[in-house]
């Protein structure tokens, strides 16, 4: 009968010593000063929330209720104690509406050298980025420009649900990070806002990002050097300049890019499909191991390119040839329609062509009813399945 009896005291004992952690867990903006009114600087209050959360031994919450909440420049830092710390952000973060408040830093939002952060939730990301652009088209002296959510130096990150609108700059950027997932997000901005890539990674390993819609000025999402075993899928976009892996190559000692996956994409009315764009410049940097698959091609101008001559303006590369050396790449199952004559061109480094291209089951139509046309230069591989319009490999 003793052993019973203990059950009976303990178990209350511990539901409440546990109820009690979770109850101290959270931290809300709102009970530390944040006023979600769209024009009171709530900037100390997340701050706050922060150095609570991130002070924590135990797994944290910061809870960001309905509401606007103005936030100015902000870098949540680690190292923190907490390896646990979720962000749930139900609200509207808004960066200031006067774009020359931030637009000289490098970011509005950033995480650095954290472990085990979670964002999620229903809520925005403001980024109010508008005048900025605005002052881009006409041809003025302007800043770059914040990016909205930075992670940097940081592991086992997940960023779910939330929206990112009209930043300033790129919207989410993965940089030199390991072990992250990014699920069900949304991306708007112009299709005429310059530079608002809407995911970036960099320097990153293992980065999954799935289920999501973006609608942006530039790249959807763009991999730059340093990216290893990257997944993407089940994605819609456009408008927007499409996937793109690069610019490469800008660097002479630059790291490499491996292991990429993009599978079950829609572009719809983009500037390109799936691209590969590298400098026109000496380069040890190289792409190894693409596989580009189950794409729907809707209105594209380039549905699959490959440009190892890309020099902006001729400035600091011309004549000079890609030093990226390109290879193991598979387009498969790739259908829809271009926008231009040309939907398949592969255009390589005459130093480095392009080696183990593989084209399998390729269906592409130039503006919905006549054949398109393949151009190939400098580029080796094979073709099998259904291969419309005829390879030129």
């Amino acid at each position: 009968m003793v052993k019973p009896m203990m059950r009976v005291l303990l178990t209350p004992l511990f539901i409440f010593f546990s109820l009690s952690l979770a109850t101290a867990a959270i931290h809300n903006v709102v009970t530390l000063g944040a006023k979600g009114d769209g024009t009171s600087d709530s900037t100390n209050s997340f701050l706050s929330a922060w150095r609570a959360a991130c002070d924590s031994v135990y797994p944290a919450t910061i809870y960001v209720p309905p509401g606007k909440y103005l936030v100015g420049k902000t870098v949540f830092s680690g190292v923190c104690k907490s390896s646990a710390i979720d962000i749930h952000i139900n609200g509207t973060l808004l960066a200031p509406a006067d774009y020359r408040v931030i637009s000289s830093s490098d970011n509005w939002l950033v995480f650095e050298r954290v472990t085990g952060v979670s964002i999620y939730g229903g809520g925005t990301l403001d980024g109010q980025g508008t005048g900025l652009w605005a002052c881009k088209a006409s041809g003025q002296s302007c800043p770059m420009g914040a990016t909205t959510l930075e992670f940097t130096n940081s592991d086992n990150i997940s960023i779910s649900g939330i929206r990112s609108v009209n930043s300033q700059m790129f919207h989410i950027v993965i940089n030199n990070c390991n072990n992250v997932k990014v699920l069900g997000v949304t991306v708007q901005a112009s299709g005429n806002s310059p530079n608002t890539d809407g995911i970036h990674v960099a320097s990153s390993s293992e980065v999954t990002i799935m289920n999501s819609n973006i609608a942006t000025g530039d790249d959807c999402i763009s991999i730059g050097p340093g990216t290893t075993n990257l997944w993407i899928e089940q994605i819609n976009c456009g408008p927007g300049h499409g996937i793109s892996i690069g610019s490469l190559g800008w660097e002479l000692r630059e790291p490499g890019v491996q292991n990429v996956t993009v599978k079950t994409v829609t572009f719809t009315s983009t500037s390109n499909g799936v691209r590969i764009k590298t400098w026109g410049r000496p380069s040890k940097a190289f792409v190894d191991g693409v596989v580009f698959q189950h794409l729907v091609m809707l209105n594209v101008q380039n549905p699959i390119l490959i440009d190892q001559n890309y020099c902006p303006h001729n400035h600091n590369c011309p004549t000079q040839n890609s030093g990226v050396k390109i290879k193991d790449v598979t387009y498969q199952d790739i259908h829809g329609t271009s926008a231009t004559k040309v939907a398949v061109r592969l255009s390589c480094s005459k130093k480095n062509p392009c080696r183990k291209i593989k084209l399998d089951d390729v269906n592409l139509s130039y503006a919905g009813h006549s054949p398109a046309e393949a151009s190939c230069v400098n580029a080796e591989g094979t073709s099998s399945g259904l291969i419309e319009p005829t390879s030129c490999l």
